[in-house]
């Protein structure tokens, strides 16, 4: 039994509604490819953005934290720094203007600096160029089923939720865009996120706000049936 059967049956959901040669192996050669040359851009950015967090405030240059993936597996994201280093448990969304983001890290977080060690995860295979945010395991617990559909891809450095708003729509609204990019996953598609991701750094995201219509295809099917 494959890992996307196993996880289909458990939580009683369809798999995606296509496949094709994309979507089982030229997705990853697609993240390769951009990614390793990526990498080297990378690399003197995160040593002047680890000389920056020193500067700015006491605590480690990275923030490791375990996420889900791909059929509800487990692997630790790596994130810059961009919060004071004070003990908390770290269950909630930080929203821009929250008290304990750091001079430096506001910054980071707005141009998603902080963001760039995942070209990491992504070389290792845990997360992919494009695709839903990882969550925190917890959030499973809370997921109607276009949230358990959007554990169907691996997650993503950028995604269909973060070019049509991100932050400024709920969760439930997230997850419907989530599930449906894994029903139309494609070259173009990614292409077309790649992208529009580029404009929302530059424009930021409230620029591209636009609330989902209706449930996924997907999702209407199966509560009609």
């Amino acid at each position: 039994m494959s890992a996307q059967t196993d996880y289909c049956q458990k939580y009683s959901i369809a798999p995606p509604a296509t496949s094709s040669l994309y979507r089982s192996g030229l997705k990853r050669c697609f993240d390769l490819t951009v990614m390793l040359p990526a990498a080297l851009f990378v690399a003197p950015l995160l040593a002047i953005a680890a000389v920056l967090i020193k500067l700015d405030s006491r605590g480690p240059v990275f923030f490791v934290q375990e996420r889900l993936g791909r059929y509800g597996s487990k692997f630790h994201t790596y994130k810059l720094r961009t919060m004071t280093d004070r003990p908390r448990v770290a269950t909630a969304e930080v929203l821009p203007g929250h008290s304990e983001v750091t001079r430096v890290g506001h910054w980071f977080r707005r141009f998603k600096i902080d963001e760039l060690p995942q070209v990491w995860n992504i070389l290792n295979g845990d997360m992919s160029l494009i695709g839903p945010r990882p969550a925190l395991p917890e959030a499973i617990r809370d997921y109607n089923t276009d949230g358990l559909r959007r554990l169907l891809e691996r997650p993503g450095l950028t995604g269909m939720a973060q070019v049509h708003g991100n932050i400024y729509l709920s969760w439930p609204e997230r997850w419907i865009y989530d599930a449906e990019y894994v029903d139309r996953v494609s070259f173009g598609l990614d292409l077309s996120i790649l992208l529009k991701s580029v404009a929302v750094v530059l424009c930021g995201e409230e620029k591209f706000l636009k609330k989902p219509e209706s449930k996924s295809h997907a999702g209407e099917e199966r509560r009609a049936a």
